[in-house]
């Protein structure tokens, strides 16, 4: 037996482990080999099979936070079913199956830990649910979806905890009927490719001024309402004690 056909009755081996684990038997296994094999490898790879595959996990997603979430408005079945399909959740989701042990990179993102990496990962999860749906249909590749993301879809947060800061402190402002806070770009600096922003949050209301820094200006801003929110919060609390 050559060394050829021993890596290949590895790579068998190591594919049959994860088809187990997906619970999914490939009538066709040439689509799981296309999903596993990333750009790097060469021109048959799986980016055709990811958007797919993201396309059909947005839906049954969405349609099981519509069934087990039954009051909850579409702005928070919107950012529940975002926190949900992100490249972090889809990795860590990866990471639960022995998918980095067989994804197909090539020889530079194999020495630089490609199979680590979330990107390539969350990319691959995609993939698998596009070739299982051409492979299987839909109702497979939905299943799939709802079996990959179980402990997450367990564990929902409430909807408002997901809100992004700046929409945060514009709620904790108006519930006040508090004026909008103001932000303002103090600094912007660095090459157009890695430009880094300051910039301070103000309320005209009260003076109350924080700044923050982020690599663009919508993440400065919304650390610093991160650090307003914090203030207020913080100072609200302290009142609370004082008149309890």
């Amino acid at each position: 037996m050559t060394r050829q056909d021993l890596d290949t009755s590895a790579d068998a081996d190591r594919r049959e482990r994860l088809a187990r684990a997906l619970a999914y038997r490939f009538n066709d296994e040439t689509l799981l080999v296309r999903a596993l094999t990333h750009r790097s490898f060469g021109h048959e790879n799986n980016e055709r099979l990811e958007f797919l595959g993201d396309g059909l996990l947005n839906l049954a997603v969405g349609a099981e936070l519509y069934r087990i979430r039954p009051k909850a408005a579409e702005g928070d079945l919107s950012r529940l079913r975002a926190s949900l399909v992100r490249e972090e959740t889809l990795a860590q989701a990866a990471r639960r199956l022995p998918l980095s042990e067989v994804v197909r990179l090539g020889t530079g993102e194999l020495r630089s830990g490609g199979f680590r990496r979330d990107s390539i990962l969350a990319d691959a999860v995609e993939a698998i649910i596009g070739a299982v749906y051409l492979d299987g249909g839909f109702e497979p590749a939905a299943a799939l979806c709802l079996r990959l993301l179980a402990p997450e879809l367990a564990a929902l947060p409430d909807a408002g905890s997901l809100k992004d800061p700046k929409t945060r402190l514009q709620e904790f402002l108006q519930a006040d009927s508090r004026p909008l806070p103001e932000y303002t770009v103090l600094r912007e600096e660095g090459p157009a490719h890695r430009r880094h922003f300051s910039v301070s949050c103000r309320l005209g209301d009260s003076g109350d001024q924080v700044e923050a820094e982020g690599g663009s200006r919508r993440n400065a801003e919304q650390q610093a309402a991160e650090r307003m929110l914090a203030l207020l919060q913080s100072r609200h609390s302290a009142q609370e004690v004082r008149h309890a």
